[in-house]
Parts: structure tokens; sequence; C-alpha cells
């Protein structure tokens, strides 16, 4: 392939994906490339002989309207095929569209198309490793290549012709050494990408330019290490009075909205952080709270030259933080700011490691698209951190090989990241972390945190959930059984035999040892069997399952499970780890040169070692070591046994640890706990007790003005039928017309918040039975196929669309401005009382004579209900409607507790019927309004 190779960019729209079913195209596009400038576009309708589905018309614009005059594909087959001759044929997901295509021709009695294909989905996989998304609209948002009409075949294919140029001119700018290691691996991809890849290789080796941006390892170009900012401390002053907030503010902003909240909050947190004191801030949506805690923080580090680390919930925070407010702090101040994003061990690639699994030679397709994507990031990041790549299922299998662990290489290295990290940490003015890495590293007890003078726990409510997380073991019979398959026997195609051939053909172990290994290991899975089938009896005798509900649980103190047979093979598991690891020991002994191809294994051996070491210390924490502060309970599903088993044990209570892990920071530097969500009424420090955190530690409240939230209603559905009074169906139904008339009245961009999931599965199944909103597009959790995030954003590209979702969806969602339009509460969020670790924390209550309803149930469903709402509301210029059918708020005492725990908006109580009217008048109004906006602002 020479470089004026022909390409022909396809892309085609259609009304559904089986052409088996009847589907056909609606649009084609083509866009002939030649020298990487586009040289001719192709683009026509097509007349698919049936109408187009709705929410085709929805995703693509192209009504029936648009196709009515347009031709059948039998008139454009030959021009089409014509078009494609002597090209590679190139398009997002090849698999799709040519195929598609294929069957076309096929179907109008044209031959099979032959040709070379590239898969822009394939090769933006590996050439933009770290991109969030490799959907065409993401793809081309990230690198700015126009694309107005995402869908329409037309502007697909030009996005696609230049996200391919792209490709190639990325490429192009890899080290020698990168480019050398993909051709050698790119003969195993699924698309003809192995060429584009010698040709740019070829090109580079003509060019024999100095790269000198990159340290080397064996054949692995990394990229350097970045200087650090240098740094002038002086003239940085805290603006004490609102005059000068507001001065510092207008001169970085454009419009700078002044926010007394906001300002409160900085000045709580410069005292505290001089003082060293501990405090705990409210801060409402609206109020600017990651502004309000990160300014006083940089400030005070520069001011001291010492360091405040902040710690938050989720990645997606962290990149917040650093993407887009750190730089808005750093033109507020008028210099840079040196930030750390410090990681456990674990989070960081080990290259060495890499480099030894790089050369294995059986690699499946996802290992051999990881490894590309690998030698790729490596030369381009500056933290080493495996969570910027974004791997496919089976990549993360890999990914997981190529950590950094405690037991890797003791040598310091220009590549080792971790130790970077540590590095300039040292230098840095702010430490951003998330809260189960902080955990870890107070357990660890970095050395590093000896220079903090100032700890920013944001979303502090979540590190209940975090401590909980980190100290919660969980056992599944399929891991483990993974886990032992990996290893093997001589007889199987395995690690073991492998190892085995290696060592005694070099006379490195005796053949006697590894028949020992072997004879310990068949005990030992012999003794993993009985417990398992001990357990299973165990379950079918105490917890009884029935055709609909073949699931159970059970509580460990319920069962008489053999504890013999649990110790027994723990031991016989730690006597396979020693003979495991004596035997490296013994082949690494030997002065000789260990051959690559034999390192490779061996690296594989200590790594399957390793983790058996942490299985075994699993298996001890959950079956052996028995505690009272915590809950271990069994879960089964009778049409899967022993397959199912599953083993959780999670404390009943934080607190204890809390205080042990912030006891020793609390005696040299400030701990401030903030988040939009710390109190419920009546019960304020419900989140500060479950923190440990001690009654006189000061407790702020900010709330944004009442204009914020001037543009939200809510509604009280008050004729909805009581659940304790009729059968789950007749409430099922009657919540499905609910929703399908609030939906239609606000023409979708809907949120629905369930409790439970099998009554999300039934409302959903109705409303799709009824037909009612075929119109719209239905996203459900746990129905709908892909994660939550991937539910969110596809929610957000259609405007008639609906999301149903269970409990995490009633936090941590971001849908700013007309992305939505109501939130529908279902029921009131309260824990499931079956739901282990609320029964065992109820019970505990309840032996210390609390009322286990008012200390634990309601605080925690208040608390939800409050994050409920702050999905609606992202900014003072949002408007929505937040819709409660729950009665039990209206004829419970405690309903009031959740009304109050609400902003001070308007709050109605009325019947579903005059409420869907009120709801229509408000939407017509707020189009009125938009329209008006839009006619201003033109």
């Amino acid at each position: 392939m020479v470089e004026s190779q022909k390409y022909a960019i396809v892309d085609i729209e259609t009304t559904g994906h089986s052409q088996a079913n009847g589907d056909r195209m609606i649009q084609i596009a083509i866009v002939i490339m030649e020298d990487w400038c586009i040289k001719k576009t192709y683009t026509s309708f097509i007349h698919p002989g049936k109408s187009i589905p709705l929410f085709i018309q929805d995703l693509t614009n192209i009504t029936d309207i648009d196709v009515q005059d347009a031709s059948p594909f039998e008139a454009h087959a030959d021009y089409i095929y014509e078009l494609l001759q002597d090209a590679v044929f190139v398009a997002h997901n090849t698999d799709f569209d040519l195929s598609f295509l294929q069957g076309e021709f096929r179907r109008v009695g044209l031959p099979n198309w032959n040709g070379k294909k590239i898969d822009t989905v394939e090769l933006a996989k590996i050439l933009f490793p770290s991109s969030l998304s490799y959907k065409l609209g993401d793809l081309a948002a990230e690198l700015n290549i126009p694309l107005n009409n995402a869908h329409r075949a037309d502007d697909d294919a030009k996005a696609c012709a230049l996200l391919l140029k792209e490709c190639w001119e990325e490429l192009l700018s890899l080290p020698q050494v990168t480019l050398e290691q993909m051709h050698k691996k790119s003969f195993r991809l699924k698309s003809n990408i192995s060429q584009l890849f010698f040709e740019a290789l070829q090109i580079k080796r003509r060019k024999m330019a100095k790269e000198d941006d990159y340290v080397y390892y064996n054949k692995l170009a990394l990229k350097k290490p970045a200087q650090s900012a240098i740094d002038v401390q002086e003239g940085m002053v805290y603006p004490r009075t609102s005059a000068e907030k507001v001065g510092l503010f207008q001169r970085a902003m454009d419009r700078f909205e002044e926010r007394q909240g906001q300002f409160e909050m900085m000045d709580v947190i410069w005292e505290n952080l001089n003082d060293k004191s501990e405090v705990l801030i409210e801060a409402s949506t609206g109020i600017g709270k990651t502004i309000g805690y990160l300014l006083p923080s940089v400030l005070y580090a520069k001011q001291n030259n010492r360091k405040v680390c902040i710690s938050t919930y989720t990645t997606n925070l962290l990149e917040q933080l650093l993407n887009n407010e750190i730089p808005k702090i750093e033109k507020i101040i008028g210099r840079p700011i040196n930030v750390t994003l410090l990681k456990g061990k674990k989070n960081y690639v080990d290259v060495a490691l890499f480099e030894q699994l790089m050369k294995s030679q059986d690699l499946s397709y996802d290992e051999t698209l990881t490894i590309l994507q690998v030698l790729v990031w490596l030369s381009k990041t500056q933290t080493g951190d495996l969570s910027e790549l974004n791997c496919s299922g089976g990549g993360q299998l890999f990914i997981d090989k190529i950590r950094k662990n405690s037991e890797s290489s003791g040598k310091k290295h220009a590549f080792d990241y971790y130790d970077r990290a540590i590095q300039e940490s040292a230098e840095a003015d702010l430490i951003i972390t998330n809260h189960s890495m902080l955990l870890a590293d107070l357990v660890r007890h970095e050395p590093i945190f000896d220079e903090i003078d100032g700890w920013i726990i944001d979303e502090a409510h979540q590190f209940v959930q975090a401590a909980e997380q980190r100290e919660q073991a969980i056992f599944t019979f399929t891991n483990w059984k993974y886990l032992f398959g990996r290893i093997g026997l001589s007889t199987d195609q395995e690690l073991f035999s492998t190892f085995q051939k290696i060592a005694v053909k070099k006379q490195r172990i005796p053949l006697k040892a590894f028949h020992q290994l072997e004879k310990v290991y068949i005990g030992m899975v012999e003794l993993f069997d009985k417990s398992m089938q001990d357990i299973v009896f165990q379950m079918k005798t105490v917890a009884k399952t029935t055709k609909s509900n073949p699931k159970r649980i059970a509580f460990f103190q319920e069962l008489e499970l053999n504890r013999g047979l649990l110790v027994d093979f723990s031991k016989a598991m730690q006597h396979w780890i020693d003979l495991a690891d004596s035997m490296s020991t013994l082949f690494k002994k030997d002065i000789e040169q260990i051959a690559p191809e034999h390192n490779l294994v061996l690296e594989q051996w200590d790594f399957f070692v390793r983790e058996y070491k942490m299985k075994l210390s699993e298996w001890d924490e959950i079956f052996i070591e028995l505690d009272d502060d915590y809950t271990t309970w069994i879960e089964i599903d009778q049409r899967n046994l022993p397959g199912s088993i599953r083993v959780l044990k999670k404390p009943i209570s934080i607190s204890a640890t809390m205080e042990q892990l912030f006891n020793p920071i609390r005696e040299k530097a400030a701990v401030i706990w903030t988040s939009g969500t710390l109190t419920v009424p009546n019960n304020e420090r419900f989140i500060a007790k479950q923190l440990g955190i001690k009654e006189n530690v000061p407790l702020k409240m900010l709330q944004a003005p009442k204009q914020y939230y001037k543009g939200a209603k809510a509604f009280i559905v008050n004729d909805m039928p009581d659940i304790q009074s009729v059968s789950q169906s007749e409430y099922i139904e009657s919540v499905a017309l609910a929703i399908t008339q609030i939906v239609r009245s606000t023409e979708g961009r809907c949120f629905v918040l369930f409790t439970a999931q099998d009554m999300l599965r039934k409302t959903v199944e109705l409303i799709q039975e009824s037909g009612l909103l075929d119109d719209y597009m239905i996203f459900a959790q746990g129905v709908t196929n892909g994660s939550r995030m991937r539910l969110l954003k596809a929610f957000q590209k259609f405007s008639h669309s609906v999301l149903f979702g269970t409990n995490s969806f009633w936090e941590g969602v971001d849908v700013p401005g007309d992305g939505l339009s109501s939130v529908v509460v279902v029921r009131l969020p309260f824990s499931a009382p079956e739901e282990p670790t609320f029964k065992a924390k109820s019970a505990v209550l309840q032996q210390q004579g609390k009322n286990a309803f008012s200390e634990l149930s309601l605080p925690e469903a208040i608390l939800r209900f409050k994050q409920g709402f702050g999905r609606l509301i992202r900014s003072s210029e949002d408007k929505g409607i937040f819709v409660v059918l729950d009665r039990r708020i209206e004829t419970k005492s405690y309903g009031t507790e959740f009304l109050r725990a609400l902003p001070q908006i308007s709050v109605t109580k009325l019947p579903l019927q005059d409420m869907v009217l009120e709801v229509e008048h408000w939407y017509n109004n707020k189009h009125e309004e938009r329209k008006q906006v839009d006619k201003n602002d033109k």
C-alpha cells in the first residue's frame, strides 16, 4: 500500500440491523480519498420499500418524506459497486457497513465485493488508547473533526474520512521503535491495518529524525517525564473581604456570579487549614463547592510551602478536578499549580512485566489489540496510570497482568511510574486521590503524608461506602475455579505442564518435585469441591428456593458449616503455595542466563502464585476469621449450583476504623469533610456518626439562594393507590399509567427512579406492551444492555427518551440543562428490609435498644431522596419537575421530613390528571421561554 492508495470511506443508514428481517438501507455516502485528500463524495437517499421506524427517524433525522422520491437500492447498486473497485473499504465498524452492503449486493444479483478493509473503530482504539469512547461522534468531538449531523450518512462518512487522516498523522508522530513493535503484532488484527503501519514505518526510517522526547527500556519508547513548573510563592495573599474575592474572580471569569455561600465556605476552609482543625460542610448544589475548597487549599499550600490532599469518590470526579477545575484556579491566581494524582501501586504499569508478556506467541485478539494500545500509550503517558487506558473486557485481563505489585523488581528506573508519582508528590502543592486509594494509603501510611497540612474529603457521604467496600471480602465460586484451571495438571495444556517441561528439560527442578506439587494440587482442589458441596447442602437445608424465586440468601450464623473442612482446605492451599514458591526460587537459582521465553513462563508462574496468596488471605478472612463487627452471608441460585455460590463479608460499622485511621492525622493536620448531602432533618449528624466524627466537630450547612431553584417544581400525586391495599400488579398498572402520562406531557427527557429491580422490570414490560411510549427510546437499568454510564450517554443522545433506574441512578449522575425535564420517584427510597447489610445493622441497633427505623432506615432514605432531587437542577438556568408517586410522603408522619430535605421550592399535591395538566402548562411555558431566549440570542 502506498500513500496514493485509494480509500473508499463508507457510511450507511438503515431501518434496522437485520437484513434477514427485511431491514433496508435509507441512505449511503461514499467519500473517496487519495493522497490523504478528499477527491470525490457520493451521497444518496435510498427508498427502503417500507416506512422508517420512529426511533430510527429520531436517531438519524431521516423521515419517510426524505426518502419518498428516492430510488430503491437496485437503481444505485452498479454505480456503488464500481466506486469501490481498487479501493480499500473504510468504515466505522466494517462488520456492520460492509456485511450489510455485501448482503444488498447479493440481493440484487451482484457478486461479493473483494478487497482490503480498514475499520476505524479498531484503528482509533489503537492510536487513541485513552479516548473515553470510540463512537464516531465522540471521537469527532475529541479530535475537533466537524460533525454537525451525527447518524446522517453524508456527515458520518466525511467525519470518518477525516478520522482516518487523523489516525495516519498520529501514526507518523509515533517513535520508530514503537511502530516497529506495532507492525510485528498487527497481523492478528481483524482489518488490514498492518499495511498502514508498514507504510508509516518506511517513512519514519527514511526521515531518520531525532527522537529526544523519549526514554527507552529495551525496545519500548516511553515519554520523558515533564519538568515541574518553577513557581514563585510570593504574593499569594488570601482574599479576606467579599470585595477582594469578587475582584479576584472577576479578573479571571467573564460571567462571574457572586455567591455568598461560596465565599463563606472559602473562609471556613481557610480558617480550619490555618488552625489545623476539623469541620463538616454541607454545600448544596449551586454553592460552587469545588472552587470553594480548591482556592483556599491552593493559596494555603503555596503560602506555607506545604501540601493539601484532596480526596473524592469517583474517577469521573478526579478527571473533572484535573481537567476543568484546576485550570480555573490557575487562571484566578495567575500562576501554575503543581498537582499530583497519587494512586496505589497496582494502578501503575510495570514496564518490565509488560515487556516480558509482550513476547508471548499465543496471544488472543483482545490481548494483541491491548498490547498495541499499551505501546502507543507508553509513548504518551506522563503518569503510567493504567486507568487512562480504555480497553475491552478481554483486554482488561491482560492489563491486570501488567500492574505493578509489591513484589515487582526492586531496581528503580526512570520508567518506574509509581516511584515517579511519589517523587512528584514531594514537590506538589496539591495531592489528589480518591477515597478507596486514600483508605489503602492510610493503612500502609505512605511517608509523603507526613508533609500534608490539610485533608479535604469531598463527597464525604460516599466515604462510608468506600470504607465498607475496602473492608469487605467477596468469594465467588467461578472466580476460584478459573484460577485453579489456569494452573491445571501435567495432562492439560496449561501453565503447570508448560513450566514442568521447561524446568525438567533444563534440569533446574527434579521431576519428582512436580509430582509432589501435582499431588498437593489435586488434594487441594478436592477439598475445595467438598467445601462447596457442604455449602450447597447447608443452603438447601436452611434457605428454601421456589420456581418463582430460585435465589436465596442465608447468614453464616444460620448455617452449620463444616469448619474442619474449611480449615483443611486453607492448610492444603498454603502447602501448595509454599511448594510452588520454592520451585520458582529453584528455577532462578542457576547462574546461567534464563532465556526470554522461559522467563515469560516464570513471570506467569509467579503472577499466579501471587494470585493464590491473595486468594488464600481472602478465604481465611471470610471462612476462618469470625468477627462480631462483620456480617457474612451466602447467596445461591438454584438454577446454577455450585456455579452461583457467592459469599460476602461486610463491616457492620466503620466508625472505629475511621477513628483509628484519622486520629493520627487530626493531631497534626486539618480535616475538612464536605458534600452536597451530609445531613437529614431531625438527624443532622447521621453521616458524621457513621464516619466516627465526634459531636464537638462543627457542622456548617450552606444552602444556595432560593433564586437558584426558581426553575424547579415538585408534585405529589395524591390519588395513587396504597401499595399495601392493592395487589402488586394493580399497583404497577397505576405506576405505568402515571409514568406514561408524565413522559408524554414533558415529551421525554425523564428519569424514573425505582427502589427495586423487579418492580422496574415489570413496569417497563407493561409500558412496552401497552405501546403508549412507542415513540420514545426507553432505557432501563438491568433490562437494556450496558453500564450505567453507557445508558446515560444513550439517554442524552435522544430528545424523546426515558431512563428507568434503581439505586445507582439516585446520585452521581449529571445531566445538565435541557437534557433532563423531569424526575419521577416511584417509591420513597427505603432500603429493602431483607438486604443483608441493612438487616445486620438494624439488628445491632435493636440490641442497643435503639429504633432501627428512625436511626437508620429513615435517614438513609432521606439522603437518597435529596440526591434524587439533585439530579434535576444542576445550574440556576435549569428547569425541571420532581414528581413523587409514593403516597406515604403525604399519609405517614415521616413524610414531612422528606419534604423538609428539599430546597425551598413549590410543592403541590394533586390528583394525577390535574397534575398532568399543570405539567403540560409548565412545559409549554418552558418551550416559549426557550424560543424567546433563542430569538434574543440571534
